[in-house]
């Protein structure tokens, strides 16, 4: 029997059997293990305590995420230094006849590690390839190519190139660590979480579902992160969202937190819609019978009525192109039309443009820089003019048409701000362009008429399906509040103005009572009434009661909301307050954080409604009237390296630029410790 050394140099004599089962991973040089209770035992890490799972009952959890904690940075990895020293020069060295050689061998060590510099060059760099493919959609394989190869050695004759799998592996380091940062963030946010789901396509008709959490931090301030992207086989299938949305909610332990869903139209059917509105029950019941869940999405509705309002004059809008590339296409072109627009004296600043059909707003901003300048068409001497330039009566059309465009050009672009906008701001656009396309269908002029009543029947679907949420998000605007749902009402609804008023009314108050009943304190029970309490359980489960304590819990909440009656609420006194005056950039969340002592209810409801997504899509994608599409080349990637590379994408925004240098560091260290370890070992056996 061999004896053996400790890891505090006690020895002892163990038998050979226990010698093998001892932790022989290097993550027990950095975690302790400490028993809870008779069925659960957890690690410990040593650096910043927190605890992991290890043994739960008779099941195992392994090692492997004590190793990411260790090798993607998220310790502070302040001893890696030291624990590299300790590696290099090791002199213990394990036989396998189970004893202990204290013999140095240090030529051994030096053929285990030659090039640490090199290595550790070449470890940087594959950290800064990795991320640059994150952030630039660049494909995997250009890691291989010979042209990027000769030109990072050109830069530097240290480079060593690496494969595919290599530079995955590092994207995948990357994305872990930055997922726990997400993760540390997400436990600390004080509400709750909405979600937004769109669906992304490729041409092997597999679906990607998108999942971006939309929440407000401890200093109020909104927040947008994608957090799934889960690829599905079957995206026609009914289920397939519903098993998409409960995999986030797992994977990020949101559960409890869960507080509204937004999808878009153009994939949910009702079917779905309906799926999807019991799962969000279930997890979440405070949303007014599932009323707080937007079913269309505002951007995609935009561009849908803004192509089918596009397509109506397709013949038109054709003519008005191919006049503009005549124009723009040829350099004699180009100056004999500025020079007739200076005879003119046109007052207009507007470049002439060609646009991209697949951005509707490309083609307004074509269609209204042409309008402006028509009298210069008019003037040309083009060749074959006739058949190029549009006629008088089209381009009143085209002008018609503008006007209608730029309503919809105007709330689309919210979206496009860098500061993503709380969800108060998109009543007053939504319920304009309702008001405005009701009224058109009543014009006079026929053209608008024909124009208009297609548009409307789309977009009173979507004022039908998201009206209420709206509305509730805009009457926490304190410029506001109820006032603005009663003018906005009378104009759209007139005599049934009142019945969708109270509707409105009678949801936010139904709201903030479960957010009341939320903030009593749970009752607790008497240890002298826990044998009734057993007994009424008993009972129950043969029959005799109807409830554990006969219907008395719901008595006591009974109880207490109506000894409040008398008083008024933090929302009636919030609503009965005089409006705050309307300034430009007003911040509403800025403002609920400095009244939070004076309303504690109501700011925790309104800070989650203001968060509430109105659009699914991200903000480089408003404007598309296409869906979305995977990629040949990330389409054929497995599909945790896709989730990968589209949420790192997103949350390496996000990154402060003084913390990258700091992260990259503890990886490459930990890389550098992790090769050293292995190559030692690799040695001595």
């Amino acid at each position: 029997m061999a004896t053996l050394i400790d890891n505090n140099g006690t020895p002892n004599s163990d038998t050979q059997h226990n010698k093998r089962r001892r932790k022989k991973s290097i993550v027990w040089e950095h975690f302790t293990i400490e028993n809870i209770n008779a069925d659960c035992t957890r690690a410990f890490c040593k650096q910043c305590r927190k605890s992991f799972a290890y043994i739960t009952g008779s099941k195992l959890a392994g090692t492997s995420h004590l190793k990411r904690h260790i090798a993607l940075g998220i310790c502070p990895m302040s001893r890696c230094n030291q624990e590299n020293n300790q590696f290099a020069t090791c002199t213990t060295n394990t036989k396998t006849n189970g004893a202990v050689d204290a013999i140095d061998r240090p030529r051994k060590r030096r053929r285990a590690t030659p090039g640490s510099a090199g290595n550790a060059f070449d470890l940087e760099r594959c950290y800064d390839i990795a991320k640059m493919i994150i952030q630039h959609d660049y494909p995997l394989h250009m890691v291989e190519d010979s042209g990027f190869v000769g030109f990072a050695k050109a830069l530097h004759p240290q480079y060593n190139s690496v494969s595919i799998n290599t530079i995955e592996e590092y994207i995948l380091s990357i994305y872990l660590r930055e997922k726990q940062n997400v993760l540390n963030f997400l436990a600390g946010i004080p509400g709750r979480v909405s979600l937004s789901l769109d669906l992304w396509t490729s041409d092997q008709t597999v679906g990607y579902a998108i999942l971006t959490g939309h929440f407000v931090d401890c200093d109020w301030k909104l927040h947008r992160r994608v957090l799934s992207v889960i690829t599905l086989p079957f995206p026609d299938s009914e289920v397939a969202f519903n098993h998409a949305v409960a995999a986030c909610l797992t994977d990020w332990h949101l559960e409890s937190k869960l507080f509204t869903l937004t999808l878009n139209q153009s994939f949910s059917n009702e079917t779905i819609r309906g799926n999807l509105r019991g799962l969000l029950s279930i997890k979440n019941p405070a949303t007014v019978n599932g009323q707080l869940i937007i079913g269309s999405c505002y951007a995609r509705v935009l561009s849908s009525i803004a192509q089918e309002a596009l397509c109506s004059l397709r013949k038109t809008i054709d003519k008005v192109r191919r006049s503009v590339k005549y124009v723009i296409t040829s350099e004699s072109h180009r100056e004999k039309f500025a020079e007739v627009k200076q005879q003119l004296q046109v007052p207009s600043t507007k470049s002439l443009v060609i646009d991209e059909q697949t951005n509707w707003n490309t083609t307004y901003e074509m269609l209204l820089a042409a309008s402006e300048l028509k009298e210069v068409f008019f003037c040309l001497n083009i060749s074959d003019s006739e058949r190029l330039i549009p006629s008088l009566d089209e381009w009143r059309q085209v002008d018609t048409l503008c006007k209608y465009l730029k309503l919809l050009h105007d709330a689309a672009s919210i979206l496009t701000s860098e500061v993503y906008p709380t969800s108060n701001v998109f009543f007053h656009e939504v319920w304009k362009i309702q008001l405005e396309l009701m009224n058109a269908t009543m014009s006079p002029d026929l053209f608008i008429r024909n124009l208009i009543k297609p548009l409307k029947d789309k977009f009173d679907r979507y004022w039908k399906d998201c009206n209420l949420v709206l509305a509730v998000a805009v009457v926490m605007d304190p410029r506001f509040k109820m006032k603005l749902v009663e003018f906005s009402y009378n104009k759209i609804y007139s005599d049934d103005a009142d019945s969708w008023i109270k509707l409105v009314y009678e949801g936010v108050h139904e709201l903030y009572l479960e957010y009341f009943l939320h903030s009593l304190p749970v009752p607790t029970i008497p240890e002298e009434a826990s044998e009734s309490v057993i007994k009424a359980e008993i009972f129950q489960d043969d029959g005799l009661l109807s409830t554990a304590d006969d219907g008395l819990s719901e008595f006591d909440i009974y109880d207490i909301i109506s000894s409040q009656q008398h008083l008024k609420s933090e929302l009636d006194l919030y609503l009965e307050e005089s409006l705050l005056p309307r300034v430009q950039d007003f911040n509403a969340l800025g403002w609920w954080k400095l009244n939070r002592l004076k309303y504690p209810i109501l700011s925790k409801m309104a800070a989650d409604i203001l968060s509430i997504p109105i659009s699914t899509v991200a903000p480089d994608s408003v404007f598309h009237t296409a869906d979305r599409k995977m990629d040949s080349v990330r389409s054929t990637l497995k599909p945790t390296t896709v989730e990968a590379l589209l949420c790192a994408k997103d949350w390496l925004k996000h990154e402060e630029p003084e913390l990258i240098s700091e992260d990259k560091a503890a990886i490459v260290k930990t890389e550098l410790i992790y090769e050293t370890k292995a190559a030692i070992v690799k040695t001595e056996y």
